[in-house]
């Protein structure tokens, strides 16, 4: 378990928080680069221009979101498809407010819009985890930010080295194994609260018995039914 790092007063200081943060993400960082990289070639390879991949990802900074949309934007889906396979792979982002809303609640509103944004699955593995471990440990939002801005960094990084670079890298590589498996990883130690394990298992089953639905939508009906049931698993561990 990683101490925290104080200083000669005893005391740990914002600053010790967010570099602490940093430092805690490092060992994903070659999982995050191989994900931003197989998503900025994705986007390329799907049709988009250089400078309109690199708007979305300055702006979408959602991988999972972004390489479950392309194919069906490259297929022509119907506009309300691509939106709605989006928005329901994104859905885990609610569960994750959830999930940590009682550690930002004083914030301002903007800025927890702009947590928000950085939220990604990596630094909300270790922030949970360094909670449940240290749940006294002050300065938890500088933490926070410290692994959440250097994973924004590192992904921008590496999915605009894809973008420009979508032509030369070969899809032979398997890049997107690395990131995978990075995911895989960090899902398993999650599953340790009851409502992520509830959600993956049913999340798990349903994307099995749906595999064979049009359009992909046996993935949206997974995604689905795993946040209803974290959802209704939270909420019942709440009840008085």
């Amino acid at each position: 378990m990683s101490e925290p790092i104080i200083n000669d007063t005893g005391a740990v200081t914002p600053r010790d928080a967010f570099l602490r943060g940093v430092r805690e993400l490092m060992p994903a960082w070659p999982g995050i680069f191989a994900w931003g990289l197989v998503t900025g070639i994705a986007m390329v390879k799907s049709g988009l221009s250089v400078t309109e991949a690199t708007v979305l990802s300055l702006l979408a900074y959602a991988g999972s979101a972004q390489l479950a949309a392309l194919p069906l934007m490259a297929a022509f889906a119907p506009i309300w498809l691509v939106t709605l396979t989006a928005v329901t792979v994104n859905l885990r982002f609610v569960v994750y407010s959830v999930l940590t809303r009682r550690h930002f609640a004083h914030l301002s509103g903007q800025r927890r819009l702009w947590l928000g944004y950085l939220v990604g699955d990596i630094m909300f593995a270790r922030f949970t985890a360094m909670i449940e471990r240290e749940p006294d440990y002050p300065h938890r939002v500088h933490y926070y930010f410290g692994g959440a801005i250097a994973n924004w960094v590192l992904w921008q990084i590496s999915s605009i080295i894809g973008i420009f670079a979508a032509t030369t890298i070969p899809t032979s590589w398997g890049l997107e194994l690395a990131g995978t498996l990075t995911l895989v990883a960090l899902l398993v130690p999650l599953c340790a609260n009851r409502p992520v394990l509830a959600g993956v298992m049913v999340a798990s089953v349903v994307s099995v018995l749906a595999h064979d639905v049009p359009m992909r939508l046996g993935l949206l009906l997974a995604i689905a039914f795993g946040v209803g049931t974290a959802f209704a698993v939270e909420r019942a561990g709440r009840a008085p």
